[in-house]
């Protein structure tokens, strides 16, 4: 595991975009040198300094995100601005040279607790730094619902958007997790969590991997 203070700029589309006629379709064996992985930023409400750490596989095709507080609520003794909860997660990919990565899929996992009326939403967006798309998906909840959650966001193989070769571009990650009281009663509370059951959330992403045109 990896972190660091670093800049950090906008934006890229990433999950739904279309590859461009220069990239080939041949999905490579993952590099046999590992990948870093720094931290460059970390903001939001869900994820406040020093609640979010990532760690990549052994293998290198895939990376987690563990966030310790992350916890949306509404009803009961909660703020009013606890019904939503946001991280804008911001990281610097080392890549062994020769090679570039997608993101194929990303899994989300959770605890919710939804009195009857009440919903909740997760949503997470993708970006490059320096692309001019953004993508998002989202995925609803309703109550009554007292039980862990679980969702996976895929793109398929002839959608991934690859890194730039030959130049270094953030990937940045916005997640969200959002609860609306509804017809529930007021009185009693309902809130959504991305938490396992030691306390931490895991935020799973699987690289594909793909070697660059040679000079």
């Amino acid at each position: 595991m990896h972190t660091g203070i670093l800049a950090t700029s906008a934006v890229v589309g990433l999950f739904g975009a279309t590859l461009s006629p220069q990239s080939p379709a041949t999905i490579e064996n993952p590099p046999p040198d590992k990948i870093v992985i720094e931290v460059a930023t970390v903001n939001g409400s869900g994820c406040p300094k020093g609640t979010a750490e990532v760690a990549v596989s052994p293998d290198n095709t895939a990376f987690t995100v563990t966030y310790s507080r992350y916890l949306a609520r509404v009803g009961g003794t909660s703020d009013p601005t606890d019904y939503r909860k946001n991280c804008q997660l911001s990281l610097v990919v080392y890549v062994p040279s020769g090679f570039t990565y997608a993101v194929a899929s990303a899994d989300y996992r959770g605890y919710a607790s939804l009195q009857p009326g009440a919903t909740s939403e997760q949503k997470a967006s993708y970006y490059f730094q320096g692309s001019p798309d953004t993508a998002s998906r989202s995925h609803p909840f309703k109550g009554p619902q007292d039980d862990n959650w679980q969702v996976t966001d895929k793109t398929d193989w002839g959608q991934l958007v690859w890194a730039p070769c030959g130049a270094r571009r953030n990937f940045n990650i916005n997640t969200e997790l959002r609860v609306n009281a509804g017809t529930s009663d007021p009185k009693k509370t309902s809130f959504m969590t991305m938490d396992s059951t030691d306390g931490d959330i895991n935020t799973v992403y699987r690289l594909a991997w793909k070697q660059c045109p040679k000079p």
